[in-house]
């Protein structure tokens, strides 16, 4: 109901007032003079309905749709501080689970190999809130070299909390079923290995020496082993030569025996071991390494060979091209939600800019998709003038020029030593 004889002494006056009203419903609807802004009169109370029904509140003019606020015809161009304040307020979760959507309906193709790994913003720290710096987990296609999601690790987390998030969402509509998903040693265990085969996906994980009982055995299998299947990839450039030996060993009955110590490691399915030799020469001593990996798809050696170092890709083609062309680390958003909401802009603007079949790089087209889009030229386009260039193509100059090639002032003031009077 109105009540404009009700005195307010203070905008602090009805605090209580309003809270129990709030909580049953109500409304306290209060205007204040200009010139006393402490000071003024309780217009309407009640309901929604009952401020509707007011007719000299101006609230309820517009809620009941008697007054309108217009909408500007041209909006303005929305500034950085815009942005910056828009990218904090987002739902990470939301926006995260959009873009998996979007990358799902752009290209509906399954991914063959998917690699998994996470990368450090260097710069989101914010030591004075205690918060330290952003770590993401994300699922990259290494074939289509597409972004797939993305996930946080929560907060003095690991990324074993992150995975098996991403792996479901990656797994929704049967988006993971049919697809190799590798991942380095830290989540070679049981339970990623489990949610991996629940989504009809098999996993290529990396055997190290976090997992040192394992590794034994699988060293030792591969030394007891006979003939093995084997490829040898000799690539040359760059200043060295690089050889890889990947070997393939399909007897993997004994790591699913009954007679094992408690708490031993046991991975679902296992199909096949695979080991990666490489020896490198460049210039000094030659480097060799050895790794191990277990799958759950009976791999040839050949395959075995391309998922191994297709798993890399996600380190050359989308954490090194974050650096250096999205310079991701220099980025200072800290606040709110802003750092993993620009990282998901990211990788939106990544995948976009890979979809260009021409041949420039990804930091040209970057700047090509700055410039504004292109509006018609008349027929005949004329140069503007340059006074400190040579003369346009094709046309007199707007003034004459002096004897020694410079443009005399325009108020008519002759050029010392030109001769021009």
């Amino acid at each position: 109901m109105a009540r404009p004889d009700f005195r307010v002494a203070d905008r602090r006056t009805f605090a209580d007032q309003d809270l129990r009203a709030a909580a049953k419903g109500l409304y306290v609807i209060r205007d204040f003079q200009p010139d006393r802004p402490r000071h003024g009169y309780v217009v309407a109370q009640g309901t929604v309905q009952d401020i509707i029904a007011c007719e000299g509140s101006i609230t309820g003019q517009y809620l009941g749709g008697k007054r309108r606020i217009p909408i500007p015809l041209v909006r303005r161009q929305p500034g950085e501080r815009w942005l910056t304040i828009l990218m904090n307020r987002i739902n990470p979760a939301l926006f995260a689970a959009a873009f998996a959507g979007w990358v799902r309906e752009s290209w509906p193709e399954k991914a063959g190999l998917v690699a998994i790994d996470g990368k450090t913003s260097r710069r989101s720290h914010d030591r004075g809130a205690g918060a330290g710096p952003l770590h993401l987990v994300s699922a990259f296609a290494t074939t289509a070299r597409l972004v797939l999601a993305q996930e946080a690790v929560p907060d003095k987390g690991s990324e074993l909390a992150a995975i098996p998030v991403l792996l479901a969402r990656l797994g929704a509509g049967e988006g993971l079923k049919g697809a190799l998903v590798s991942i380095d040693a830290v989540a070679t265990n049981a339970e990623i290995a489990r949610a991996i085969t629940d989504q009809g996906a098999d996993y290529l994980l990396a055997v190290k020496v976090n997992q040192p009982t394992l590794r034994a055995e699988v060293e030792a299998a591969f030394a007891a082993a006979g003939t093995l299947d084997t490829h040898l990839d000799l690539d040359k450039g760059h200043g060295r030569i690089e050889e890889r030996r990947t070997s393939v060993l399909r007897e993997v009955a004994w790591l699913d025996g009954h007679r094992r110590f408690p708490g031993e490691l046991r991975l679902p399915a296992t199909a096949c071991l695979v080991r990666a030799e490489t020896r490198v020469e460049r210039g000094g001593p030659t480097r060799t390494e050895t790794r191990y990996f277990v799958s759950s798809r009976s791999l040839s050696a050949a395959q075995a060979a391309t998922a191994v170092r297709e798993h890399w890709a996600i380190e050359n083609r989308l954490h090194w091209v974050l650096d250096v062309t999205f310079a991701d680390d220099q980025s200072r958003l800290r606040k709110g939600h802003g750092a993993r909401n620009m990282a998901t802009v990211r990788h939106f603007a990544l995948n976009l800019v890979r979809t260009a079949t021409d041949k420039r790089s990804i930091k040209s087209r970057r700047k090509i998709a700055g410039w504004p889009p292109p509006t018609s030229t008349p027929s005949s386009p004329q140069r503007p003038p340059n006074l400190d260039s040579e003369p346009w193509d094709g046309a007199e100059p707007p003034y004459p020029r002096s004897r020694s090639g410079r443009h005399p002032p325009r108020d008519g003031t002759p050029i010392r030593g030109s001769g021009t009077q």
